[in-house]
């Protein structure tokens, strides 16, 4: 990555930063996210909700439910080639503060940086038909379990890395970061898993 990527919009802090600029006002919506991006945006609008799951907004009771709601249904319809992406009106008038969604960003802004600044394309495979379905499939199933594991402390947040992960990896063409993305996905399971049962 070059030495600008905080300014590429290619790269996680560009995305991060984008979305940013725009969440002025007082609230910030789904809907105003799309716009943001762009219906087709499918890779940017998977890593905002699982950033915010990662955040301290992922303890507001009810959000990481929303946000995996909403990853289930971007990853889904990536995964079947759909070429927009479709959310139904109660999830794209959801809306929170914009001074609590921008606060959240801004302190995932380290991370972001230093995943930018370790990224480079290689295990290029895992993004050839028909392994590159496998991404997607594993943001679906991370997304589903975070309204189940909403209560279970770190499992949403650990889920929430895992899509970032991925999404990112699917934007870079980094497969280490698929790769990686497995880690927290087995421990939130397996946390669930051990709490749960």
């Amino acid at each position: 990555m070059s030495s600008n990527q905080d300014d590429d919009k290619n790269a996680l802090t560009g995305i991060t930063r984008e979305a940013l600029d725009h969440s002025d006002g007082e609230r910030v919506s789904v809907d105003d996210m799309l716009t943001t991006f762009g219906s087709a945006s499918f890779v940017p609008l998977l890593i905002l909700p699982s950033l915010l799951v990662m955040s301290p907004l992922g303890g507001v009771p009810g959000l990481s439910s929303l946000f995996g709601i909403m990853i289930v249904l971007i990853a889904g319809q990536r995964l079947i080639g759909q070429k927009s992406i479709w959310l139904p009106g109660f999830i794209r008038n959801r809306s929170i503060e914009s001074d609590k969604a921008a606060g959240a960003m801004k302190k995932m802004l380290p991370a972001t940086r230093f995943i930018d600044r370790h990224s480079r394309r290689r295990l290029a495979f895992l993004f050839r038909d028909p392994i590159a379905l496998i991404l997607p499939f594993a943001c679906v199933l991370a997304g589903a379990f975070m309204p189940v594991l909403e209560l279970v402390p770190f499992a949403s947040a650990l889920l929430g890395l895992a899509v970032m992960l991925v999404a990112y990896a699917m934007l870079s063409r980094d497969g280490l970061f698929a790769l990686v993305a497995l880690v927290p996905i087995a421990a939130a399971l397996w946390t669930g898993k051990t709490v749960i049962f």
